[in-house]
């Protein structure tokens, strides 16, 4: 009998820590998956960000964009344009060294609780970045969008002989509802684009903690 409890004994002890190899294993495997995410999260803002820029850099050479920036000009509006676009980019910047800071913490993360943290960190801030681009562009199609057309209509009718140009009520409710759904479809065809890029990596950060959370109990 003694022999047996001894047996007993021994097997439970090989079993917990067949137990606890397993459980770092696995949170080992998990790490280097949430860290590879992350990195790929920060790699993606960044293609994004240079996709814009040289798209950007590309219209600035054709007829269309300078037609686009004198009407700007003409309309007075030139100076808020700059300082959105500034604003626009140096937001960007800022979520990209977020990434960047996620990724270095993600990194060197030790323990399953400073991992799960830093994941739920990075799924906010995601999260954020993509709202803030969604609603930067809508708000600026709307406002820009709508300030041209009007500001464009009253030249119009102004270079036609109306001496007090004024926009009918008809078409300016017209004008406001074509407005919004060219913004809707616009930012959902966006979002959408977001959801198959950022969704995708996103969904394996939060299997990634969900499993953590199984550790973790």
């Amino acid at each position: 009998m003694k022999e047996l409890d001894l047996l007993k004994k021994d097997w439970k002890k090989n079993a917990a820590s067949f137990v606890q190899v397993s459980e770092s294993e696995i949170y080992k495997m998990i790490h280097k998956k949430s860290s590879s995410i992350v990195k790929w999260i920060f790699i993606v803002s960044i293609i994004e960000l240079g996709l814009g820029l040289v798209l950007g850099l590309a219209l600035s050479f054709t007829k269309y964009d300078e037609k686009n920036i004198e009407l700007i000009k003409h309309l007075g509006v030139y100076g808020y344009y700059i300082s959105a676009t500034v604003l626009l980019y140096a937001v960007i910047l800022y979520f990209i060294f977020k990434f960047y800071t996620m990724y270095r913490k993600i990194a060197v993360d030790d323990n399953t609780k400073k991992l799960i943290s830093t994941i739920l960190k990075t799924r906010k801030v995601v999260k954020q970045y993509i709202a803030f681009n969604l609603s930067f562009f809508a708000v600026f199609f709307i406002v820009f969008g709508g300030y041209l057309f009007y500001e464009g209509y009253l030249e119009s009718a102004s270079k036609n002989g109306n001496t007090h140009p004024e926009m009918p009520l008809n078409i300016a409710l017209i004008s406001f509802v074509v407005l919004i759904l060219a913004t809707a479809i616009f930012t959902f065809a966006f979002w959408l684009i977001y959801k198959l890029i950022y969704g995708i990596l996103l969904k394996r950060l939060q299997n990634n903690f969900e499993e953590l959370k199984k550790i973790d109990l």
